[in-house]
């Protein structure tokens, strides 16, 4: 009982500030918040017994301590995800608040994120198709950054990539295949503009057929034409195009080139200086 009567008297020990005071009841009380530092057990075998608890103000400041080390978590934990998700640093600016609401097709990009949860529990992608510049890599961005901040890992890359890695890479193709497709969203941009041999063609059906047996979604950008996509050349294009319109819900970009037009106000405003 003597370390048990030790532990307890530990425990009721109550740090005093000068401004505290004792009391009616004889507890003390913070001299700030006017709220008490000690509480009165009411049930046997501590009936009566005097131990600390946290004040008002006390209280306040855990919270608030909490918060800052929990925001400071979370930052590191989006910037982690950013750092190992994107390819290109740029991409970390492809975000909603940086749209200059050009792009018609952004609120399917606005609506992807909000409704995530259903998206990643039915396996829907989106597959964004267009002309070159219309926004379908700043659109993709835009969901990878939102979901990021969320604290979704998401990959964002592309193929040309993909196949230098499973070139150059040490580790099995099947090791790695499976890593890419273990995010929850893999974002696939650019397809079609890697090197189409026998090789890069069979390596690209692994990973979207891979992709498509982990029923996890993906989200895909390209040049192509939905007619082209929807009437292959060859069998081995055929199946993986198959592949991504049963997986991917397909989307329209389609007027100014917003390369160019940028290009073009980059122009203008040498020419006014």
């Amino acid at each position: 009982m003597s370390n048990f009567d030790g532990i307890l008297n530990r425990l009721a020990v109550t740090h005093r500030e000068p401004e505290d005071y004792t009391g009616e009841d004889g507890l003390l009380y913070c001299g700030k918040c006017h709220t008490p530092k000690q509480f009165r057990m009411t049930a046997p075998p501590m009936e009566g017994r005097i131990l600390p608890c946290p004040c008002q103000c006390e209280k306040e400041r855990q919270e608030q301590e909490a918060a800052e080390q929990e925001a400071q978590r979370r930052r590191q934990a989006v910037a982690d995800l950013k750092h190992k998700g994107f390819t290109d640093p740029a991409m970390r600016g492809w975000t909603f608040a940086n749209d200059n609401g050009k792009c018609p097709q952004m609120k399917h990009a606005r609506f992807y994120v909000e409704h995530w949860e259903q998206m990643k529990m039915e396996n829907i992608g989106y597959l964004l198709w267009g002309g070159v510049g219309t926004g379908k890599s700043y659109f993709a961005g835009c969901i990878a950054n939102a979901l990021m901040e969320q604290e979704v890992a998401v990959r964002m890359t592309n193929f040309a990539l993909i196949l230098n890695d499973l070139t150059a890479s040490f580790e099995g193709r099947n090791e790695y295949i499976t890593r890419l497709c273990r995010a929850p969203l893999l974002i696939l941009d650019d397809f079609g503009m890697e090197r189409g041999t026998e090789y890069g063609l069979e390596q690209v059906y692994n990973v979207i057929d891979s992709r498509y047996r982990s029923r996890r979604p993906l989200i895909v950008t390209t040049n192509l034409s939905l007619q082209d996509l929807q009437h292959p050349q060859d069998t081995a294009h055929a199946r993986i195009y198959d592949r991504l319109l049963e997986m991917c819900a397909p989307i329209r970009f389609s007027g100014e080139n917003f390369r160019r037009a940028t290009a073009q106000e980059k122009l203008a405003r040498l020419r006014n200086h």
